[in-house]
């Protein structure tokens, strides 16, 4: 709808000057009747009022002297709302949110239909007002709702005030018809006000009216006024609620007294954060889910695994012990508030919840896609892919980092793709008001953390912290109505920060007045338990019982831990290794299932009106694979997907323009030229096979990459690749593969077997796109944590793609793929090599080796280029061996490869990229130590850009290279 600027009364442009003269003058315009048709512009066409065509009235809601032009566009609404445009239709629709419900399309309403009396003149302007003022409150109450806990909140708004809708105590007792408010009825100004001040200006305030959805306002709105947002739970509930609360502060306070000076970003002044989460946990059973899969920072991190997800708390003093050695990771492990965990609680009522817990670096927000795609994989697993309501995520963001960190919109973009979709996540912000030490005046424009959620049509309700009851609450309603509308919707959970960044961090240094009251502000719980003793709910002697057994469970866990920490002997762990890495795999199929396959997928049905284009790209993939021409790369790709489809092994591949292929190579979906209708050859194999699904991408690298790694984590027999659009895109993601791709098995004990496709190759199109930035894999290699590759035939990529899905190892693949090579009759393979071998680390070279006293070692492709020039210009005196894969390296076999010769003068390791880039800082001195001399250099000088960005020189330095690797 309209923002507080915008949806004030405006004046309509497309009026006639004399239309406006009446209506400046007060004077009425001539009454429509039911079948008139609207007045005529001045070019003769039919006039449509414009709300956003009109000059403002700011700071004057409904004057007097627009009322008569205002009952005019009101009575052309009810009798014909397609007289009017989109935003005034908009706008009475709003008033019907708050009146009687919404003349069918076409139908005729005469004024004595309506609930409200017979009206004209000042009566009517007034029942407009009310509308007004009803609607005023729905937009803005929040500005002044009750919701910081330190009591620094707003509590005056000009625009909600009489006056501005022309409204005076005297009319306070005067009654009005409210429509849907408060059961509907005729009420008056002062009953109508009280309403809507306890619904939109208490301890919650929500924000909906800018969703465009108009049945999920309706929805939103009626739970909001048929409750007036006001918490009423039985005894039990309320005493469930003030045990969690206490929990979370003796938890907190237990670990600041025995583990002095210990980082453990507290979750002090944000405890109400556990009865929420308990209260989602609560209703899983009654909502019908099974498991829930969140992801949050570091604060108050170790709170929720111990009061939310159940971890023992003899674990969690574990890990503060000094010399505690994670037994369950296989590396170098991780502090214990970057940890996941994975668990399940027992309900109430006795069902099992399943609740994992993402492990999360220090950039807060990148949990969010791996989130997403943990549980969009859950939900595949659990068949839960039509309405997603059985498996439910949970994001807990910081302030500072929900308005701050790109990664979060990038994630909530994806919320409604059908690629991407979980069927909505709840967001619960834990508004500490401050970030480190920057105040939210420096570090947003927005009155609120949550402001760009709204851009999505989220509903955001704001809640104060200090009001447990009324967080659970919006807590359960958010979770109803992701439910309904499988959509995002948005705590915003407005609390305080009792302690410093960190627990060794002084706060006043920077905030004193802020901490100078936090000082005399009394902890949640003890007010909450005044509040129920108070009430009859619980009386003291039953605290003092339930701090006194909570206290010696912790002493108990505590006493645990030390006796078992005297067994810890720490030692240096020795590096992961992995030698199964280098085992061939059988990945070679049968030529008829082969031939199978490849006329499966080179063939639509016979109905379906291909583009003549197409029509052509089947037909030459139908000759590949008759054996008729060899195989490129992109055919060589699509039979690597169906033979896996067809042994029962599901694909994901998703990235920017996928299903085409960048550079039109791929074609995985087939679209009918008249009807746009879809057709997907690999998934008509056979009525057996397994699920392939492609998807196009939103235009976001980290996210993207980001939820494909999540789901790779959950659901291990899926082959899941993601693509860039070229190489050098990745650069976007680069956060997410240094905090997770190369480094989570080693903090976190997690594996994942994705696959990334980087177009890479120096072709003279420019430093953007040359260069997927190879260099930054291989600097992370280490500890045979993933597998990089540059494959330089159709063949070789067949098989290290059934390779990574059929090994039982887990190891992300990072494969610089072609461009110009795509279709380049150099880079065929025949169709026998699919059946007849295996993925090959390293190519050897066959020239006479009595006379080879150089070896050129490449890799991807330069090698056709150098291959060129020694048959250009006949020389015999040198072999090219080709590393396919270079970590890890398969030393043995380059062993083998160069033993070949015996009068060996010269090793030259030759790359397209910078010397500063490349394989070559990488791979030269592990050659060196391998081969026990030097290698020299053939390639492009060092440079700060991947390449130049002109043509004509990089033609100069492609010749001049490839020259030096045989002559210098």
């Amino acid at each position: 709808m309209f923002s507080k600027e915008t949806f004030l009364i405006q004046s309509d442009k497309s009026l006639t000057e004399s239309q406006k003269r009446d209506i400046y003058n007060n004077k009425p315009m001539q009454k429509l009747k039911a079948k008139d048709e609207p007045p005529l512009s001045p070019n003769g066409r039919k006039q449509s009022a414009s709300l956003d065509s009109l000059p403002s009235l700011h700071g004057s809601v409904a004057r007097r002297d627009h009322g008569p032009w205002l009952e005019e566009l009101y009575e052309r609404w009810k009798y014909d709302p397609h007289s009017l445009d989109d935003s005034w239709r908009s706008f009475f629709e709003g008033f019907e949110l708050g009146t009687q419900t919404k003349p069918a399309k076409g139908q005729t309403v005469s004024r004595t239909s309506r609930s409200t009396p017979s009206a004209t003149g000042d009566q009517l302007q007034k029942q407009i007002r009310i509308f007004y003022l009803i609607f005023a409150y729905r937009t803005l109450g929040h500005y002044i709702a009750n919701l910081d806990p330190l009591g620094f909140n707003k509590t005056d708004m000009p625009e909600l005030a009489l006056e501005e809708f022309d409204f005076t105590e005297a009319d306070l007792d005067e009654e009005f018809d409210v429509g849907t408010l408060a059961d509907g009825g005729r009420k008056t100004l002062r009953e109508i006000i009280t309403i809507l001040r306890e619904t939109y200006c208490g301890n919650i305030g929500v924000e909906y009216m800018h969703i465009q959805n108009f049945e999920i306002r309706r929805w939103l709105r009626d739970r909001f006024e048929s409750t007036k947002l006001n918490a009423h739970y039985a005894s039990e509930k309320k005493k469930r609620t003030l045990r969690l609360l206490l929990s979370a502060e003796r938890f907190e306070k237990y670990l600041h007294t025995k583990f002095v000076g210990q980082k453990r970003f507290s979750l002090e002044g944000g405890e109400t954060l556990i009865p929420m989460l308990d209260a989602i946990v609560e209703a899983c059973p009654e909502r019908g889910v099974t498991q829930i899969v969140m992801g949050m920072a570091h604060r108050g991190r170790l709170n929720v695994l111990a009061n939310v997800l159940g971890k023992d708390y003899q674990f969690l003093f574990n890990e503060f012990a000094e010399n505690y050695i994670p037994q369950s990771i296989a590396g170098s492990g991780d502090v214990k508030y970057h940890l996941g965990y994975e668990g399940s609680q027992t309900t109430t009522t006795g069902q099992r919840i399943g609740i994992s817990l993402a492990p999360n670096p220090s950039h807060l927000e990148l949990v969010n896609p791996i989130v997403e795609g943990k549980a969009r994989a859950w939900q595949r697993l659990l068949n839960d892919i039509e309405e997603r309501r059985k498996v439910l995520p949970i994001l807990i963001h910081g302030d500072a980092a929900f308005i701050g960190q790109g990664i979060v919109s990038e994630t909530l973009n994806m919320s409604q793709l059908p690629g991407y979709k979980t069927g909505g996540t709840i967001h619960i912000v834990v508004n500490n008001q401050i970030g480190f030490t920057t105040t939210p005046q420096d570090a947003r424009s927005s009155t609120y953390c949550t402001s760009h959620a709204k851009g999505l049509g989220i509903p955001v309700f704001h809640v104060n912290g200090d009001d447990p009851l009324a967080a659970v609450f919006v807590t359960e309603l958010a979770f109803e109505f992701r439910q309904k509308f499988q959509r995002d919707v948005v705590i915003d959970l407005f609390c305080y920060r009792r302690l410093g960044h960190n627990e060794g961090d002084e706060p006043s240094f920077t905030q004193p007045t802020v901490y100078r009251a936090l000082g005399k502000h009394p902890l949640i719980g003890e007010t909450f338990q005044k509040q129920l003793i108070e009430s009859g709910d619980i009386t003291e002697s039953e605290i003092e019982d339930f701090r006194k057994k909570f206290e010696e469970h912790l002493d108990f866990s505590l006493n645990q831990s030390r006796a078992t920490a005297q067994t810890f002997t720490p030692a240096i762990r020795p590096p992961l290794s992995c030698p199964q890495i280098l085992e061939p795999v059988e990945t070679k199929v049968a030529p008829d299932i082969v031939q199978r396959v490849g006329k499966a997928i080179t063939q639509g049905p016979s109905n379906l009106k291909l583009n003549t284009k197409i029509q052509h790209f089947l037909r030459h993939r139908r000759e590949m694979v008759e054996g008729k021409i060899p195989l490129d790369w992109s055919m060589a790709e699509a039979l690597a997907f169906g033979t896996l489809l067809d042994q029962q092994i599901p694909i994901r591949l998703s990235g920017q323009d996928s299903r085409r292929g960048t550079f039109s190579q791929r074609h995985s979906v087939l679209y009918d030229i008249e009807t746009r209708e879809r057709y997907i050859p690999l998934r008509n194999i056979t009525s057996h096979q397994a699920t392939m699904c492609v998807y196009n991408s939103p235009l976001s690298e980290a996210a993207v990459l980001g939820f494909d790694f999540g789901y790779s984590l959950d659901y291990p027999n899926l082959l899941v690749l993601w693509e860039a659009q070229f190489g050098d895109f990745v650069n976007g993601a680069q956060s997410v593969i240094d905090q997770y791709i190369v480094s989570s098995e080693t903090k976190w004990g997690v594996t994942s077997n994705i696959v990334l496709l980087l177009p890479h190759g120096y072709h003279g199109q420019g430093p953007e796109h040359s260069s997927a930035r190879l260099e930054r894999f291989l600097q992370a290699c280490a500890e045979d944590n993933i597998i990089v590759a540059y494959c330089s035939t159709p063949a070789n990529y067949y098989h290290v793609l059934r390779r990574q899905a059929l090994r039982k190892i887990r190891k992300p693949l990072v494969l610089m793929t072609p461009k110009g090579l795509l279709r380049d009759k150099r880079c065929v393979s025949p169709l026998a090599e699919l059946s007849s071998s295996q993925f090959q680390e390293i190519y050897p070279d066959h020239p006479a080796t009595n006379t080879i006293q150089k070896v050129i070692l490449c890799t991807g492709k330069v090698y056709f280029d150098l291959a060129d020039f020694r048959q250009k210009h006949q020389i015999q005196n040198t072999a090219l061996i080709r590393l396919e894969q270079l970590y890890p390296l398969h030393e043995q076999k380059l062993l083998d490869a160069l033993s070949a010769y015996q009068n060996i003068e010269k090793i030259v390791w030759c790359q397209e990229e910078p010397e500063n880039m490349g394989a070559w800082s990488f791979i030269e001195p592990r050659l060196r130590k391998l081969l026990k001399r030097e290698i020299d250099y053939a390639g492009r000088a060092p440079a700060a850009s991947p390449s130049t960005g002109s043509h004509a020189i990089h033609d100069l330095e492609q010749e001049a290279l490839i020259h030096r690797a045989f002559h210098g």
